[in-house]
């Protein structure tokens, strides 16, 4: 995109087309998104915090506005999704000069069709060992794995789990020499221009 969307739906289709366009092309600067979400608190009494971590897009329907990633089931962002399913994205573009935060509501599945169906096509790629470990995320070593760990069983889907994401709100930042531009857009797609 070489000149400057100017109208609100052309930026908001431009959003999903570059969602769209990262979960099916590596390398794109939105395959990989932060993902917000909120965790128990550590003691009791002490207040809820917020926690982040880094997952692959996979899929996007700019229909149903869902987004898609996986992970581990035993991994703690599962529980931290199913106790508050309410979660914020954010994604970069230095190329494009833009950030958008994404609000959402998600839903973890890990067993039926959408799960099965899922798998059968990731399990011969290299990604796959990330949802066969014998041990879940964030387990104690003694030190440093430096080495593979044996061929697990692919056929087991046992820890994978699909998270299904679907977008109430985006907030959109343009970074830009002639002047920064931030547009938010709610869950029908109706826009509105805000300060930067």
């Amino acid at each position: 995109m070489t000149a400057r969307l100017t109208a609100l739906d052309a930026i908001l289709q431009a959003c999903w087309r570059e969602l769209d366009s990262a979960a099916r092309t590596r390398g794109h600067a939105w395959r990989t998104v932060a993902l917000a979400t909120v965790a128990a608190p550590a003691a009791p009494g002490e207040p809820p915090q917020a926690d982040v971590r880094t997952v692959v897009l996979r899929e996007v329907d700019i229909d149903a506005r869902l987004l898609v990633f996986y992970t581990d089931c035993r991994s703690p962002k599962v529980a931290q999704l199913r106790a508050q399913p309410q979660v914020t994205l954010m994604c970069w573009s230095p190329a494009l000069g833009w950030q958008l935060r994404l609000r959402a509501r998600t839903a973890v599945d890990t067993g039926g069709l959408g799960v099965s169906s899922r798998w059968a096509r990731l399990k011969m790629h290299p990604a796959a060992q990330d949802y066969l470990s014998p041990l879940p995320p964030g387990a104690a070593l003694d030190a440093p794995a430096h080495q593979a760990p044996p061929a697990p069983d692919r056929d087991s889907r046992e820890h994978f789990a699909v998270v299904f994401t679907t977008v109430e709100r985006i907030d959109w930042l343009e970074l830009h020499a002639e002047g920064h531009r931030r547009a938010v857009f709610d869950a029908q797609g109706a826009g509105r221009w805000v300060t930067p």
